[in-house]
C-alpha cells in the first residue's frame, strides 16, 4: 500500500500545475459501524403454539396476577386510613387492625409471588427447551452446504445466545402483564386523588420512556457485531482445542493465542461501547424518573399546604408513585429484553426459514417407481454434471462429467489430489447438487430421490469420516437403538477389529473419547468400515477408506471385504493400486474431468495418465 496524507497529494497536484477534479472522500465513524441489519418481520406468534400445552398453568398465573394486583392495590387505602383514622384520631384499635391486615396481606402476596415465580420458570424452561429442540431438528434437516457456509462458532453462539428468549420468557413476558395491570389500577387511583399530579407523571414518564426507546436501534447493531465476534471467538477456542496437537508440533502456540488476543480486544471495544450506550441510556431515564419523583412530591406537599389533601393522602400518594414507578421500570427492561429476545428469534428463524433438503414430493429409493426396470441396465447415470462451489468466480471443480456406474459392479475412482474425486461422491450422496447436468438411478432424477433413504441405503466411509464419543458399540451400530450383535460381530470381523475391542477391558461397552481421542487412525478407520458394514446397504462408497492402514491390515480387510462386496454397488476413491486393481471398472479424473476408464490391465496398456499414477506409486514403493 501506498500512503500519502492529503497535504502531500495537494501539494503534488498544485505543484504540476496539473488541471481535473480530486475528490477527498473521508470515511465517518458510521462507516466502521457493522452494516445495519434488515429488518425482519419476527413474530411471537412462532411461539404461540408452545404455549398451548401449559394452557392450565398460565390461567393459574392469570388467576395469581389478578390476586396479586387486588392485594397490592389495598395499601395504599389502608396507608390512607391509618394516618388519617388511626394515627390523626388517636385511635389505637384501628392502628392495630390495620397494621395486622397490612401483614396478612403482605404474606399473601409473598405466597402469590413464590407460586407465580415457580409456574413462570417450569412454562418458560420447558418452552425454551421445546424451542431449542425444533432449532436443532431443522438444523439436522438442512443441506451440508449450509453448514460449509457457517462456522462452527457461530452455530455455539445460536444456541448459546437463545437463553435470551428463556431469560425473555420466564423473566419479563408474564410478569409484564402484571406490571401493566398494576399501573393501569394504581393510574386510575391516582387519577383519583388528583388528575394535576396524573398529568405532570404522565408527561414526564413519556420522557424517560421516550429516551430510552430512541437508542434501541443503535443497540440493536452493536447487538449484531457482538454476536458476529462471539462467534469468531467460539470458533478460535475450537480451534485451539481441536488444533492442540499440530500447534505444539509446528510451534505456533503464541500465534493462536494472539489471535485469540485480538478477537478478545475486539470484544472488550464492542462491549464498552454497549456499556457506553447502556449507561446514557439508563442515566437518561434515571434523570427525568428523579426528576418526575421531586416535581410530584412537591405537588403534592403544595396541595398539603394550601389544604387541597390530606398528609395521609400525600403518603398515599407517595406510595402509588413508588408502586406506578416499578412497572415503568419495568417496562423499559421488557423491552431490552423484548429486542434481546427477537434478534435471538431472527438468528432462529435464519435456521428455521432456510429449505431443507427433504422435499414432501421425494420418494423412497427402493420404492417400486425404481425398481422396476428390467428392461434397463440399472446403476447410476451421470449426464454432463458440472458442479462449482458457491461464487460466481469460483472454479469448477467438476466439468461435464458423463459416466455411467453399473449396479451390483466395484468402480474405482482415481487421480491426483483436487481432480473432484470426493465431490463427485458427495453428489451421489444428495450432499451437494449439480450446477448443470443430471444424475440418475435406474434412469430416475436424483432430485425426485429422498436424499434421507438415499443415505439410509448407503454405506460411506469418507475422508473426514466421525467418531462419536461413545461406547464402540455404538459407533458401528449408529442408526438402530436395538443392537443386532451377531451382525455386529461380523461387521468387526470383516473390518478386522475384532481382536482389538475384546482385549479391552470394557469390550464393546468401551467408551471413546470425542473425534476417537485415544484411537490410532488405523483403528478409527476400521471402526468406520465396521459402520458401514453393519448397515449392510445396497450402495458402498468409500473415500480413502483404507489410507490410514498398515498393508497387512489393508489386505485382511480388503479380503474380507470382497465376498460383502457381491451384489452391491460399491464405489471406491482411493491412491492405492492394491485397492483399486481389480474394480471392475476404473474412472480416472483430472481437474474435474474424465480422462481415461476402463480396467486395470486396460488402461496400463494405454500407458497414459492412469498408468503414470501407477508407475508413480510402483517407483514410491521401491
Amino acid at each position: 500500500f501506498i500512503t500519502l496524507s492529503e497535504d502531500k497529494i495537494k501539494q503534488s497536484w498544485y505543484s504540476n500545475d496539473s488541471q481535473g477534479i480530486i475528490l477527498f472522500l473521508e470515511p465517518t465513524d458510521e462507516f466502521f459501524d457493522y452494516e445495519s441489519p434488515k429488518e425482519d418481520n419476527i413474530s411471537f406468534k412462532t411461539i404461540l403454539p408452545y404455549l398451548k400445552p401449559h394452557k392450565s398453568k398460565i390461567y393459574w398465573m392469570c388467576l395469581l396476577l389478578l390476586l396479586g394486583t387486588i392485594t397490592t392495590l389495598i395499601f395504599p387505602i389502608l396507608t390512607q386510613k391509618l394516618i388519617d383514622e388511626g394515627v390523626t384520631k388517636k385511635n389505637l384499635n384501628v392502628i392495630t387492625y390495620i397494621l395486622l391486615g397490612q401483614l396478612a396481606f403482605f404474606f399473601g402476596n409473598i405466597i402469590f409471588e413464590v407460586i407465580r415465580n415457580w409456574i413462570t420458570l417450569t412454562v418458560g424452561t420447558k418452552i425454551n427447551i421445546q424451542i431449542l429442540s425444533d432449532f436443532l431438528k431443522k438444523l439436522l434437516k438442512l443441506p451440508i452446504k449450509f453448514f460449509d457456509s457457517k462456522l462452527k462458532g457461530d452455530f455455539n453462539q445460536r444456541i448459546i445466545d437463545h437463553d435470551k428468549i428463556e431469560i425473555f420468557l420466564t423473566s419479563q413476558s408474564l410478569p409484564i402483564i402484571f406490571s401493566v395491570v398494576t399501573f393501569s389500577v394504581f393510574f386510575g387511583i391516582l387519577w383519583f386523588y388528583s388528575f394535576q399530579i396524573l398529568l405532570v407523571y404522565i408527561i414526564l414518564t413519556a420522557f424517560s420512556i421516550g429516551w430510552s426507546l430512541i437508542w434501541m436501534r443503535k443497540r440493536k447493531i452493536l447487538d449484531y457485531i457482538r454476536f458476529q465476534q462471539r462467534s469468531e471467538n467460539q470458533e478460535s477456542i475450537y480451534e485451539m482445542i481441536n488444533g492442540v496437537s499440530e500447534m505444539k508440533l509446528n510451534d505456533f502456540e503464541d500465534y493462536k493465542r494472539n489471535e485469540w488476543e485480538k478477537i478478545q480486544d475486539k470484544l472488550y471495544k464492542i462491549n464498552m461501547r454497549i456499556l457506553k450506550l447502556d449507561q446514557i441510556q439508563l442515566s437518561g431515564f434515571e434523570f427525568f424518573n428523579q426528576l418526575k419523583n421531586i416535581v410530584v412530591t412537591f405537588l403534592a406537599a403544595y396541595f398539603v399546604i394550601k389544604g387541597n389533601m390530606t398528609i395521609g393522602a400525600l403518603l398515599s400518594v407517595s406510595y402509588i408513585i413508588g408502586q406506578m414507578n416499578s412497572p415503568i421500570n419495568q417496562l423499559v427492561t421488557f423491552f431490552r429484553s423484548l429486542q434481546d429476545a427477537k434478534l435471538s428469534l431472527s438468528r432462529l428463524n435464519e435456521v428455521q426459514n432456510h429449505p431443507e433438503e427433504e422435499k414432501t414430493e421425494h420418494l423412497p429409493l427402493m420404492h417400486e417407481r425404481y425398481t422396476h426396470q428390467n428392461s434397463i441396465e440399472k446403476g447410476i447415470y451421470f449426464k454432463n454434471v458440472s458442479y462449482q462451489y458457491e461464487g460466481p468466480q469460483s472454479p469448477f471443480v467438476l466439468k461435464d462429467i458423463s459416466l455411467f456406474i453399473p449396479e451390483g459392479k466395484v468402480t474405482a475412482i482415481v487421480g491426483a489430489s483436487g481432480s473432484g474425486k470426493t465431490t463427485l461422491m458427495k453428489m451421489l450422496l444428495k450432499f451437494y447438487e449439480p450446477i448443470s447436468g443430471n444424475i440418475f438411478y435406474n434412469h430416475h432424477d436424483i432430485n425426485d430421490i429422498s436424499p434421507s433413504d438415499l443415505r439410509k441405503n448407503s454405506g460411506v466411509v469418507m475422508q473426514e469420516g466421525f467418531i462419536f464419543s461413545d461406547t464402540i458399540e455404538r459407533n458401528i451400530a449408529t442408526s438402530e437403538e436395538n443392537i443386532d450383535y451377531e451382525k455386529l460381530e461380523k461387521a468387526m470381523i470383516t473390518a478386522n477389529i475384532k481382536s482389538f475391542v475384546d482385549s479391552l477391558p470394557l469390550s464393546l461397552k468401551t467408551k471413546i473419547g470425542s473425534a476417537g481421542n485415544g484411537l490410532s487412525g488405523g483403528q478409527k478407520q476400521r471402526i468406520l468400515i465396521a459402520r458401514a458394514v453393519y448397515k449392510n446397504p445396497h450402495f458402498i462408497l468409500f473415500d480413502e477408506a483404507t489410507s490410514a492402514l498398515d498393508a497387512e491390515n489393508e489386505k485382511i480387510i480388503h479380503n474380507n471385504l470382497q465376498s460383502f462386496f457381491k451384489g452391491k454397488t460399491v464405489i471406491i476413491v482411493a491412491h492405492r493400486l492394491s485397492t483399486v486393481k481389480n474394480a471392475d471398472q476404473i474412472i480416472v479424473l483430472k481437474n474435474g474431468e474424465i480422462i481415461e476408464s476402463g480396467k486395470h490391465h486396460e488402461l496400463v496398456e494405454k500407458k497414459t495418465d492412469y498408468f503414470n499414477l501407477v508407475r508413480n506409486q510402483l517407483e514410491l514403493g521401491n
